[in-house]
């Protein structure tokens, strides 16, 4: 087995197919995990497979007013989901054919694509909840944005391309010394997924209340097969957030170095064991903080913002 070349379409395919698969099981392990830390036994790590098969199995239900776009918005979002994992290196640290379709910013205006048709279906409902979620996510969006930006310019001066695979391959050697605004802009978008998968010390990412209630009330009026694809998807969100975090800007070891279908293979358990890791942190953070108010968004994303500005700063003043 060790001895098979794969083709760089199907170790694509192979990539997808990971996102795809293993989300689930990755918000299913978080959850419990985060069930554990606060002490309550929690809900089975294969859970969210069940939840999004018995959707599946249920009746779509369309508002009155609602247009075509309420069910074209999962779609869309899913097929986002799907195209990110083309772009970045989930399993190999040398470049797929697709790798070069687009860069690390182009990878952030997909993923902005899928959120701006989640909330523009949300909008779609004329439900109160449903609009102020997704109010709430757009606001909050633009506050991010700037973040993700400044992030991207400082790693693209740092390493000279923005292309994933190569700035993956410029912070892999061990005995290189990182420059501390890679280190900065790096701490800036761990902040930004921090708020990206809900794991703020603002808003729960599972509240069924108003209080805290944004990406979780933009879903509200979804049913059936359309709510398994937007579940779906932001388990996927998650992970691609999560391979950018880590296989990009911290920890890019453990990829495949060859076409070897052992080697690519034992990519996935790898990748999982990082992700896993990088998801019980942020589950410890998520419940090592009171839920503050709403409005202590805006400081919490001005974190951030400051670091990715910092960055800029230390990368011109401190020499490159």
């Amino acid at each position: 087995m060790t001895g098979v070349e794969l083709a760089p379409a199907e170790i694509q395919v192979l990539q997808d197919l990971t996102i795809l698969v293993f989300a689930p099981f990755v918000s299913g392990a978080i959850a419990h995990v985060e069930a554990r830390v606060q002490g309550r036994r929690g809900p089975r790590i294969l859970q969210p497979y069940y939840d999004i098969a018995k959707l599946f199995r249920k009746e779509t239900l369309v508002p009155e007013d609602a247009s075509f776009v309420f069910l074209v918005a999962p779609i869309v979002a899913f097929v986002c989901y799907l195209t990110v994992p083309l772009l970045i290196p989930v399993l190999t640290s040398y470049p797929l054919p697709l790798g070069y379709m687009g860069d690390i910013l182009g990878g952030g205006f997909i993923l902005a694509l899928a959120g701006f048709a989640v909330a523009l279906a949300a909008a779609e409902t004329d439900a109160p909840y449903a609009q102020l979620g997704s109010s709430r996510a757009m606001t909050f969006g633009a506050l991010v944005e700037p973040s993700i930006l400044f992030v991207t310019f400082t790693v693209a001066l740092l390493t000279a391309t923005d292309l994933p695979y190569f700035e993956a391959a410029a912070v892999r050697p061990l005995g290189q010394a990182v420059h501390p605004a890679h280190i900065l802009a790096a701490f800036a978008f761990f902040l930004v997924v921090l708020a990206d998968t809900g794991r703020i010390p603002v808003e729960t990412h599972s509240s069924t209340l108003e209080f805290g209630m944004i990406d979780e009330a933009r879903t509200l009026e979804h049913s059936g097969p359309a709510f398994a694809l937007l579940k779906w998807g932001a388990a996927m969100k998650q992970m691609v957030l999560y391979v950018i975090l880590i296989n990009v800007f911290v920890a890019p070891w453990g990829l495949a170095g060859s076409r070897q279908l052992g080697s690519v293979l034992l990519a996935i358990p790898i990748f999982l064991a990082k992700a896993l890791g990088l998801g019980i942190v942020f589950a410890v953070i998520d419940n090592s903080f009171s839920k503050l108010r709403l409005f202590k968004i805006t400081e919490f994303m001005a974190a951030a913002f400051l670091l990715a500005v910092l960055a800029v700063l230390v990368l011109y003043l401190g020499g490159r």
